[in-house]
């Protein structure tokens, strides 16, 4: 479980890329949150907008979806930089809030049952909410929305 997560707009993939040691800091428009697998969360928001549906995914279909793609490659320091999904950036962008709020309420329902007491205590509405405002930013400028962990 990633401890330290960053969802921020970058350029495009190699601005991003160079963000890999320090992470975005105050340089990039940023949202971040603690505890969460980034790229578990981005391949469950990505699956939520092609096959809505308020139930949590089975386990092993959630494992079945595309994941997102590294920017860095994961190194021994568990540093990992992804990009987003262009189609889940413009489905993020265009999201309503009663989509945002049903899939905050999902995804809490499988972080509660993979992580229990250990879950995140972030607010998850108000995250996806913030990297909703990140994709429609990206979406208007052209360019890319990532997320950096540690």
């Amino acid at each position: 479980m990633a401890h330290d997560i960053v969802f921020f707009l970058a350029a495009d993939d190699e601005t991003a890329a160079a963000t890999r040691l320090w992470g975005p800091g105050d340089a990039f428009e940023s949202v971040a949150c603690h505890f969460i697998e980034p790229d578990s969360a981005i391949a469950e928001w990505d699956m939520y907008f092609e096959e809505p549906s308020a139930e949590a995914p089975p386990v092993e279909q959630l494992l079945g979806w595309a994941w997102p793609k590294w920017v860095t490659a994961p190194s021994n320091d568990g540093v990992e930089v992804f990009a987003l999904p262009k189609r889940l950036t413009r489905a993020l962008a265009n999201a309503t809030s009663a989509e945002l709020k049903e899939l905050a309420g999902r995804w809490s329902t499988r972080l509660r049952s993979e992580d229990g007491d250990d879950m995140t205590d972030d607010d998850l509405l108000a995250v996806l909410q913030g990297v909703a405002r990140l994709a429609a930013s990206a979406v208007n400028t052209g360019g890319g929305l990532y997320s950096w962990s540690f």
